[in-house]
């Protein structure tokens, strides 16, 4: 079945946009630490065939789910996050960043014995030279469960949708998920999920799930190397979930969305230079249910999430897009663009 063109205005995007500032998402999830090591390369070590980096300054930045939420923040829309971090320096930083962006860091939970996730990179050139983690990947305790979803229950009448951000660094369980999925299903809340592959069939009944291409292609067990071998995995996925929709991200090849009555819409990338895609997935999960929470139909609030992820790629390192950025780039690139369609779209 060929796709035929559907074209989307920019001004039905634009108003979409629009209703971003009165929406309020709560985000579940791993919060963790990005540390960027900046520096030079003029050599090679003497002791070991690696280059020697002459490193010229340091940040540290919102990762995971903390980042998600600073994605929903700079699209100026209102935000709770509920999560982890460890009694140390860097859960302290991430409470600190929290704070000085406005958000309430009530739902962020300390565990005494747990490290706050930290994930560095050491970038010279604008080119990443290595990366390293410190992390626990053991489940949170029984406990912080109760207290989470203490704090969910509490919140839960007061967003317009959840998003699970799914890391695999312990916070999602799937205890966590069937209360969580449960409440979320009774209040008529949207529900979207940045998943983990080993968490997959745990995800029952979401609204919508973002798997990149490699995670669809071990989620399905389908090798994807064509158009055809793509729409069979994202339908296999959301067949086995029994989800509204599975909205594949691709890279440089854009995203697929597929839903249910084999509606399939590919969007083709906006980016127009890829530096890092360092992460654009949080990005795209923060729009899109932004998007669809605003009444978005899902395959405008795809195209949505493709303009800001396009906008974050072309930048070094952990990068969010603010709603006038995103505004910008819809009007300067996506004037009546069609994106390729097929099924029930017309």
């Amino acid at each position: 079945m060929r796709m035929a063109a559907l074209r989307y205005r920019t001004r039905n995007l634009l108003r979409y946009l629009d209703g971003f500032s009165h929406t309020c998402i709560m985000v579940v999830g791993d919060i963790m630490i990005d540390q960027y090591i900046w520096g030079k390369v003029d050599r090679i070590s003497p002791e070991a065939p690696v280059p020697v980096v002459e490193v010229t300054s340091e940040s540290l930045l919102l990762g995971g789910a903390a980042n998600v939420v600073h994605n929903i923040h700079t699209l100026d829309a209102k935000c709770c996050v509920c999560g982890v971090v460890g009694n140390d320096d860097m859960g302290k930083h991430v409470m600190g960043l929290l704070q000085a962006l406005g958000i309430a860091n009530s739902g962020v939970l300390i565990e005494e014995d747990r490290p706050t996730t930290i994930k560095t990179r050491v970038i010279a050139h604008s080119q990443q030279v290595v990366r390293y983690d410190r992390e626990s990947r053991k489940e949170i305790s029984d406990a912080s469960v109760e207290r989470l979803m203490a704090n969910i229950r509490h919140h839960i009448d007061e967003v317009d949708g959840v998003i699970i951000s799914d890391y695999g660094k312990g916070v999602i369980s799937q205890d966590l998920l069937t209360e969580l999925l449960s409440l979320a299903r009774d209040r008529g809340k949207i529900v979207t999920v940045d998943p983990k592959v080993s968490h997959f069939t745990d995800y029952q009944g979401v609204t919508a799930i973002t798997p990149n291409h490699q995670e669809a292609e071990q989620a399905a067990g389908i090798f994807i190397h064509d158009e055809n071998s793509l729409i069979r995995a994202g339908q296999a996925i959301r067949d086995r979930l029994n989800c509204d929709m599975v909205l594949i991200t691709r890279g440089e090849m854009g995203m697929t969305l597929i839903e249910k009555e084999n509606k399939i819409a590919h969007i083709p990338t906006s980016a127009r230079e890829v530096f890092d895609v360092t992460g654009a997935g949080d990005t795209v999960i923060a729009s899109f249910t932004l998007a669809l929470a605003t009444g978005a139909p899902s395959a405008e609030a795809a195209v949505i999430s493709n303009f800001a992820a396009g906008a974050v790629v072309g930048e070094i390192g952990t990068a969010c897009v603010s709603l006038e950025a995103l505004r910008g780039v819809i009007r300067s690139r996506g004037l009546n663009k069609a994106a390729k369609i097929r099924g029930g779209y017309r």
